[in-house]
């Protein structure tokens, strides 16, 4: 594979793929990896919405190859990226931005059980898809990094959309995973959450009606690039927030320590005594 520069910190770039490319923030992903020196490959369900990512990326001097699919499909998801590995080559970034939440704010009891299926379909075993067509290819080639998309609804309770709540507390679950088993191999997961981005999705939440403070899609980037480049490997298997977190407090933080427990899905001790501390 020809290596690439990533312009914006001067590293060598590789492959990225970004599930949940054609709007949004994986759109923003997409497009940013691109301008960085990323060759991306995108997938989403929006056909025509990926083409145009291609042209963007393409005017700008890029390189971006789309292939639709649906991720909550394992035997498309294995296809789809067997076709972008065949053009682009060997993953070296997998972004599972793809996901989707509950439309009504309600209770867990009230709550329609075929969006709940929904839910837990695209942000978990959607995931998970990707992770067995693309985590061997990394392991095999020495390794690779994972980001997956997080949320605060993953360590925080909600009154509503436990549905989503519960995906994205399963989807840092695998994560840790990701990194327990594949730190020897080279492989790293890392959570970003990117705080509350202007998209349709939130602005179709009640929650965020009268919200005047939005996330930079531009935050969120830099945390990814910062991860793609390997400069926030100490913060694998944990908790990173766009907006709030930047690539350099993050990196001090490391530099001074960072505590087991720090940042990632866990139960707190209730003192000392506890026998499950």
């Amino acid at each position: 594979m020809a290596e690439r520069t990533d312009r914006s910190g001067g590293a060598p770039a590789g492959v990225a793929l970004v599930t949940g490319a054609s709007r949004g923030i994986g759109r923003e992903l997409a497009a940013g990896l691109a301008r960085a020196g990323w060759a991306v490959g995108a997938l989403a369900r929006d056909a025509v919405a990926l083409d145009e990512l291609v042209e963007e990326v393409t005017a700008a001097g890029g390189r971006a190859v789309a292939t639709p699919v649906d991720v909550t499909d394992a035997g498309a998801v294995a296809a789809a990226v067997r076709a972008l590995e065949s053009e682009l080559g060997g993953t070296d970034l997998l972004v599972n931005c793809a996901g989707r939440i509950e439309a009504d704010e309600v209770p867990p009891w009230e709550a329609d059980l075929e969006e709940v299926r929904r839910v837990i379909e695209a942000n978990v075993l959607g995931p998970f898809h990707l992770v067995r067509a693309v985590v061997p290819g990394m392991v095999a080639r020495g390794g690779g990094r994972v980001v997956d998309l997080s949320s605060g609804a993953a360590h925080k309770d909600s009154p509503v959309h436990a549905a989503y709540g519960a995906s994205k507390a399963a989807l840092f679950r695998l994560g840790g995973a990701l990194t327990a088993a594949g730190r020897e191999h080279g492989l790293l997961a890392f959570e970003v959450a990117p705080g509350v981005v202007r998209t349709a999705m939130t602005e179709g939440m009640a929650t965020h009606a009268e919200r005047t403070e939005w996330t930079e899609p531009a935050d969120v980037l830099a945390l990814v690039l910062a991860v793609a480049r390997g400069e926030l490997d100490a913060w694998a298997g944990r908790l990173v927030r766009a907006g709030t977190d930047t690539p350099a407090s993050l990196a001090a933080a490391a530099r001074a320590g960072l505590a087991p427990r720090a940042r990632v899905l866990d139960v707190l001790p209730h003192g000392p005594d506890d026998p499950l501390a």
